[in-house]
This record gives structure tokens, sequence and C-alpha cells, in this order.
């Protein structure tokens, strides 16, 4: 179950009130989707064309049209589909007939079919849906907003009681009769002089979309009481109503919230809807903290049912950063591909060649790369010269010494940039947060066994714990794969075990990667930017990555994290070897 955020728009419209004129465009009336029953999760299927609603012919009806309907109205996908009429028949035009969804289209008009008010349906074959209404964010915990003054309380029982209110606030969903009107006081509004309230206006009229009908009282409220709770149901609402009506502090505030709330939900169907989101409202700091989450969870977020759905213009901004978390490159170039797959015509010839020019073929492992010339993947097809020329320079990159390449690689920028690669023999993990000890010789969690010395006891065990050693090729290039570096890896908890191994500590817990052996003979041409993964243990959820500092990696604590620990006790700890040309 989870909550996928409906992209909102809100217009406001009185005498003199234009709210988004430049700051946000208006989505199109035709082709929104709503349902008629009993339910708001199923009925009849009804869309918006040429000023009235129709209904869908259930020729071609099939869960793929059934899920871009669901998710067009903001659920997390469709159950099932209803044919012949079964939740009534409709009255008007049949608008669409002979659908044919792929499934990933973002509104239902997207899809193919016959034209509008092309038919030889009658209404005893209009087609409905059952929606999911599940919500699985790992909760729905309330954030406190107060910029209360000493008046706030006495004006916040003003407005429940509605005592004295001179100004009627219309609340509207798009093109129904109004729903909903609150009674207000016009010198409050008076404070928001976006609204243009003059001494003569009496009413203003707000377009909002139904979705949000039960945050806005709330909302209000705030106008008179400057306090009000945010949950991640009700942030994005917030946060358009407080731009709609230029109440800029709470923007603000919403706006940090949203980036506490983004590790909500383990199904990324929020944080898609939210970087969206803020691409629309230009809220950069909102893009760029969805977006580091997302390249974390990089790994995870292509094996979500959601990755199909991203949008261009959000699988370019990923495939640009180096933060991001997945096995290998090659990994991520076939993630690519099943995404163009499935996006089909949506994405140009040209947005094709845009992505496959941002993955890193030098850093393809020298074996994969040797496979993937003779794949008949769609971008080997449809690009082949780029593709080829992607495979060649991997394959000079692996086998041409540092001296002859360094120059090209310089002019390459990011593409010889490892991104956080976690492949087996690039990192390992422990469990460091919670040691669980079977009756018999206790075995590490992920695999390894622990030795156990009777003379010591426990304590001693538990320390062991949290200490690994391994080894990694020094440099994925192939001429230093059969060239091994060791390591040490270890978690720190008090300052009796940093004195024990010389070590100065501030705080902890804190992690240690200490390379020994041959590292130093590479000094002059490998450096390593080794990164520490925090990630909780149950929900396969990366809620921090930190750089290592001479070889030191202090885990900081909630208050000081760009995101929340949502899981404090019970958390891994992943060392990943980051080697890379000097």
């Amino acid at each position: 179950m989870y909550l996928l955020w409906p992209l909102l728009f809100l217009h406001v419209s009185a005498a003199r009130l234009s709210l988004f004129d430049d700051r946000l465009k208006q989505p199109k009336q035709v082709g929104r989707v709503r349902l008629v029953g009993d339910l708001p999760s199923s009925g009849r299927v009804e869309v918006y064309h040429d000023g009235q609603w129709g209904t869908v012919c259930d020729d071609g009806w099939d869960l793929a049209e059934a899920q871009v309907v669901c998710r067009q109205l903001g659920f997390p996908g469709a159950k099932s589909v209803t044919l012949g009429g079964r939740y009534g028949e409709g009255s008007g035009s049949i608008w669409l007939d002979d659908m044919n969804c792929k499934g990933s289209e973002s509104s239902l008009s997207d899809c193919s079919f016959k034209g509008w008010g092309v038919t030889d349906c009658t209404h005893k074959e209009d087609a409905g849906v059952v929606c999911e209404t599940g919500t699985n964010i790992t909760s729905n915990r309330q954030f406190s907003v107060d910029n209360s003054l000493g008046l706030s309380d006495d004006l916040g029982l003003l407005f429940d009681s509605g005592n004295g209110c001179d100004f009627k606030i219309n609340i509207k969903d798009n093109s129904k009769e109004s729903e909903l009107t609150f009674c207000v006081h016009s010198m409050i509004l008076m404070f928001y002089p976006e609204l243009n309230i003059t001494k003569d206006s009496r009413t203003l009229t707000v377009d909002v979309s139904q979705t949000c009908h039960p945050h806005v009282s709330a909302f209000l409220r705030y106008l008179y009481a400057r306090q009000i709770d945010v949950s991640i149901t009700s942030a994005q609402c917030l946060h358009q109503l407080a731009f709609t009506f230029g109440v800029k502090k709470l923007m603000e505030d919403v706006g940090r919230v949203f980036t506490l709330l983004i590790p909500e939900d383990n199904t990324f169907h929020t944080q898609v809807s939210m970087f969206e989101y803020g691409v629309r409202t230009g809220d950069l700091v909102l893009q760029e903290n969805v977006l580091q989450y997302l390249s974390w969870n990089c790994e995870f977020l292509i094996s979500s049912p959601v990755w199909s759905t991203i949008s261009f213009h959000m699988m370019d901004a990923l495939l640009r950063r180096s933060d991001l978390v997945v096995k290998d490159e090659a990994f991520l170039l076939e993630a690519l591909e099943r995404w163009i797959q499935n996006k089909g015509d949506e994405i140009s010839s040209d947005q094709q060649a845009s992505l496959l020019n941002l993955i890193r073929f030098l850093l393809i492992p020298v074996d994969k790369l040797y496979g993937m010339q003779f794949s008949s993947s769609v971008l080997h097809w449809n690009h082949e010269k780029l593709y080829l020329t992607g495979l060649l320079r991997g394959f000079q990159f692996n086998a041409l010494p540092f001296s002859k390449i360094r120059k090209q690689i310089y002019n390459m920028s990011s593409e010889y940039l490892p991104r956080i690669y976690t492949g087996d023999e690039w990192s390992v993990i422990l469990n460091a947060t919670t040691v669980k000890y079977p009756r018999n010789r206790p075995t590490y969690s992920y695999g390894y066994t622990i030795g156990y010395n009777y003379n010591r006891g426990y304590g001693q065990n538990r320390i062991q714990s949290r200490i690994q050693t391994f080894s990694t090729p020094a440099h994925p290039s192939a001429l230093y794969r059969e060239q091994n570096v060791q390591w040490q890896a270890q978690v720190l908890l008090n300052n009796q075990e940093c004195s024990n191994y010389g070590i100065s500590c501030t705080s902890f817990p804190v992690a240690r990667l200490y390379g020994y052996g041959n590292q130093n003979m590479y000094a002059s041409t490998i450096r390593y930017n080794n990164r520490l993964i925090l990630t909780c243990k149950n929900e396969n959820n990366i809620f921090h990555v930190q750089d290592f500092k001479n070889d030191m990696a202090v885990i900081p604590n909630n208050s000081s994290m760009g995101l929340p620990n949502p899981c404090p006790d019970d958390y891994s700890f992943r060392f990943v070897v980051r080697p890379e040309y000097i």
C-alpha cells in the first residue's frame, strides 16, 4: 500500500485576482477524469472534454487502461476493471472508444483511441475501474509548524466559531458546483496582499482539486492562528495553498517538512511525485533533496514498479549524478534500456541518445563490456555508432596505462568518475547496531561466522562482530584487477574502543575503513574516495551516505543529517571502496 501524491494545481478566481499568471502553468481541463460511484476509489470512468463530462466505452478496456486512470486520480494503481455499465449507465457523450494504453501514460487521453466522440457504443458499455486505496507509507507522522503570536489561540477560536465573519470563500472542484463554503474575516485576509482583498470585497472563489478539500479548513485556520500540523498526506496541498494565497513563511516551513517526509514512502511514488512537483513550482531545493534520496536508493528504485513511470527529465537528472548507489554501471545501463523499452514512442531518438551519453562506459567491468558488444538491446540497435563508441572507450580505459590516457580522461570530466558501486568486490556490510547471539557458535547475519573466545566472553565477541577484513582490486581497470588492496572495516562505539586502536574519537558511533598492504604502491596514480552507507535493515532504505576523511566517518545525529534516520536502532553499515585515477 502507498500514497501517490497527485500533482495538484490550484487556481484562484476573483475580481482582479490571477495568482498563477507567470509562475505556474495551468493544466488543461481537457482529459481530466473522475469516477462516478458510491466510493471515491471505484466507479464509472468519465472524462472531461469540450466543456462536459462523458463516458468511456469498454471496447478494449483492460487493466493497462485502468492503471492510467487510477494513477491519474492519485491512487497507487488499479485492482480491476468493470465492463458493461456495472456502475450504472452514464448520459451525454461517450468520448472515448477502442482504448489502447501501455499503462505508463500520465493521463487517459494520452492513450490511443478512435477520436473524441467517435464511437459505436451505447451507455450499456460504459467502462469502470476499481483502484487501490492503500497508503503504504512507513508512518504518517505529524510535524508541527508554529509561527504563533500573542493572540494566536484567540484568533484560532474566532475562526472556529465564525462569529462576526463578513467574507465568504467558496471552494470548488474545477468543473463542479461549489462544494465547500467558509465564512471568514476580511481583516485577516487583508494581511495577505497577494489576494488583493479590499474593503468592498465580499467573496473569493477558489478552484481546488477535490484531493485537497480535507486540508482547506486547516489552512484557513492557519491564517488566523499561525499554527498547523503537517503530514505526508497534507504537505503538498498545504504548500500549494500557501503558494496560492501568498503565505511565503508557511511555504518555506512546509518545504522543510518535505525533506523530513522524503524517507517515509518506501515505494518511491511519493518521492517521484514530489520531484515533479518541485520542477513545476521551480523549487530547486526540493528537487535536489529528492534527487539525492533517489540517487542513494537508486538500486531499490530500479527494482520497483515506479521505475518505468519516471519522466525523461528525472532520468536525465539522475544519470548525471555521481552519488548513485548501484551494483555497477552495467546494471544501470540495463535499467535504462528497460525504461526506454517501457516508454516506447514517448522517448524520442535524440532523447535516447542524450541519455546513452550519460552512461559511464569506462567504468563498466571489462567482462561485461565484452558481452555487451554482442547484445541486441534497444540502445545498441537504435544507436549503434554511439553504443560501439562507448564500448571502444571502455576497452581503451581498461587496456591502456593511465599515463597514456591521462589527457583524454581530463577531457571526459565525469565519465571516468565512479558512482557508488556496491558490487560484492567493492563493499562489505557490518550489522553493528543489533547483534544477536544464538546458543551455539554465533553467526553474523550477513553471512560470516563470528569467532567466540570463551575466556574473553561476549564483550570481545561483540567487538569482533564489528570488524571485518576484506580485499578489493586496486582499481576497476583490467590492468589492476589482479592487484589487490587489503582493507579493515570496523565500527567503534565508545572511547575505550577508539583508544585501543590509538584513535581519537569525538562522537559515536564512528566507522573506520583502513587500507594497508599494497595501497601505498598506487598513491601516485590512484586515490580512494570511499563511502559509508547507512541502511535500514528491514526496509532496505538508505538514509545517509558519508565520506571518509582520514579513514574515519563520524555518523551524524538526526539533527545534523540532511534526512532523518527512520530506523535509529536497527540499521547496517556498508563500507564501499571507490578508487579513481588522480
